[in-house]
């Protein structure tokens, strides 16, 4: 074999590749997080992966764009929550709802049957108290070696951060409604 055939030795200080699901965090002030993980729903739905939604802290009216677009794609997208909490006028209700939508997202991420499960805005409960985060630990420790797990939402725990495999955090440069008084747009933010 001339030297022209030869494979290169491996690198000793490179890590090894290696496959396995992945837990991602969008967290940050800035605008994006959920619709980042829109965006990896959307990925993942292309390749025929089976994927699950849960969300937190949005209604579950079907008046959001991605609740729209996940049941015209055949996407189980369950929002548990009772809206902004800054806006509630009762908080063990919205506790008690955060509570159902852990015990769906437990029961999804363990079931084995997903290839991804988004938990969308689960931070703030996790802040509220009405989620313990060493539970949440716990499932993401139990979950299937190739389930993805996408968590969204401002102030990610520190432990959170700690155990997640790849953690963007999105900061605001300028935003419409702070800065200009525009509302939130359709297609957009909604």
């Amino acid at each position: 074999m001339t030297s022209k055939n030869r494979r290169p030795l491996p690198d000793p200080d490179r890590p090894k590749r290696v496959r396995k699901g992945l837990v991602i965090i969008n967290t940050g002030d800035g605008k994006g997080k959920s619709t980042a993980a829109f965006g990896v729903m959307t990925r993942a739905w292309g390749r025929d992966m089976k994927v699950s939604v849960i969300q937190f802290i949005k209604q579950p009216k079907g008046q959001y764009g991605e609740q729209m677009a996940a049941e015209k794609m055949g996407i189980e997208m369950i929002a548990t929550g009772k809206g902004f909490t800054w806006e509630s006028e009762d908080l063990a209700d919205d506790a008690s709802a955060a509570a159902v939508g852990w015990k769906i997202a437990k029961e999804r991420i363990l079931s084995g049957d997903y290839d991804l499960v988004i938990l969308d805005e689960i931070t703030y409960a996790i802040r509220y108290g009405w989620i313990d985060i060493n539970e949440v630990l716990d499932v993401l420790q139990q979950r299937p070696e190739m389930e993805h797990v996408v968590i969204t939402g401002r102030d990610a725990q520190p432990e959170l951060v700690e155990y997640a495999d790849l953690v963007t955090e999105m900061k605001t440069i300028k935003h419409p409604y702070a800065d200009q008084g525009i509302k939130a747009q359709r297609g957009v933010e909604f």
